[in-house]
């Protein structure tokens, strides 16, 4: 596994993280076994990174980070977020009272003294506009309750709001191979700030790894089935945006450009690994299987500049009018 620092002065963080949504159930059933087998496999993999939310399942994913991940990777950094969570819920949530609560209630879950990372999680545009929240996870940094605060965010204009942040140390965007603004638009101005780039959905919810097919059927918990046009929150959330079985037909176009010795997976992630200024990539995964796959592209070689340019030109023509939510 190969590393990159977490900001300029930052803590080395493994380029290939472990996103842990789909632990709290949002992905379909995961069970404390299922759970446990993905963790071991993300640690023997050499992921020291693991992004959750104090939302995922209500609390479940970060209490299972502390059963399973803490006795065999006590010194792992651990990103979670706030601002979701469904008591009191919506716009009640954002007050500092609240905000200090969720972060007491997410130490409590994972039994730790300080949190290494946490992060608005998507919180109204305007909210992020005011920037009293930031003010709010500035106060808790003082409280000796945070170490750092960044910012999940759906759209270019959003994390722009958030870079003028004194303080910022993360965001957490969208970025694949079906939604590519950010490499013109974001990764620049991350980078003079010293801001690192969390990616996550760099599989789009599963289209990338180049598995699914027509006839697929999802849990009925699954986001992939309650949220597949956006029912219940941003539609970029996922698919990254993109409708299912159009995303079905860009994949197989796509499988023609694979180089040889990879899957798609892979050849996804490695694109995403070739940006600089990309700090970590957080797939999820419900299979311990898909663990080292995915953590495998790390050691891959960088894909060749014309194989770039072809996927920059492919998505011009191809992808960016399907793309919807926010962007």
């Amino acid at each position: 596994m190969n590393f990159r620092n977490f900001g300029e002065t930052g803590s080395s963080v493994s380029e290939i993280g472990l996103g842990c949504w789909q632990l709290g159930g949002d992905w379909g059933d995961v069970d404390d076994y299922t759970a446990q087998k993905v963790l071991e496999g993300a640690v023997q993999s050499g992921i020291n990174f693991y992004d959750t939310a104090d939302v995922y399942g209500k609390g479940r994913s970060e209490e299972l980070l502390h059963k399973y991940l803490k006795p065999i990777a006590p010194n792992a950094f651990i990103a979670t977020k706030l601002g979701r969570f469904p008591d009191p819920g919506n716009s009640e949530n954002y007050t500092f009272e609240n905000f200090r609560r969720f972060t007491e209630n997410s130490l409590k879950r994972l039994n730790i003294d300080v949190l290494d990372l946490t992060q608005l999680h998507c919180i109204p545009t305007e909210l992020m506009e005011s920037g009293e929240a930031f003010e709010w996870l500035r106060e808790l940094q003082k409280e000796g309750k945070i170490k750092k605060f960044g910012a999940s965010v759906e759209s270019i204009s959003e994390a722009q709001t958030c870079l003028k942040q004194e303080g910022l140390a993360s965001l957490q965007i969208i970025f694949n191979i079906f939604r590519q603004k950010p490499i013109t638009e974001l990764f620049d101005d991350a980078k003079t700030k010293g801001v690192s780039l969390i990616v996550r959905l760099p599989l789009a919810s599963g289209l990338l790894g180049g598995k699914l097919n027509p006839n697929v059927s999802f849990p009925e918990n699954d986001h992939r089935t309650f949220n597949s046009d956006g029912q219940c929150f941003n539609v970029g959330e996922t698919f990254a945006g993109i409708p299912f079985n159009i995303g079905l037909d860009i994949v197989e176009e796509l499988t023609k450009m694979i180089p040889e010795g990879m899957t798609l997976a892979q050849m996804s992630l490695r694109w995403i690994l070739d940006f600089d200024a990309v700090t970590v990539v957080i797939p999820g995964s419900k299979s311990p299987l898909q663990v080292p796959d995915n953590a495998s592209a790390s050691h891959l070689p960088s894909l060749s500049e014309s194989l770039h340019e072809k996927l920059s030109i492919f998505y011009d023509a191809k992808i960016v009018q399907h793309i919807r939510g926010k962007y």
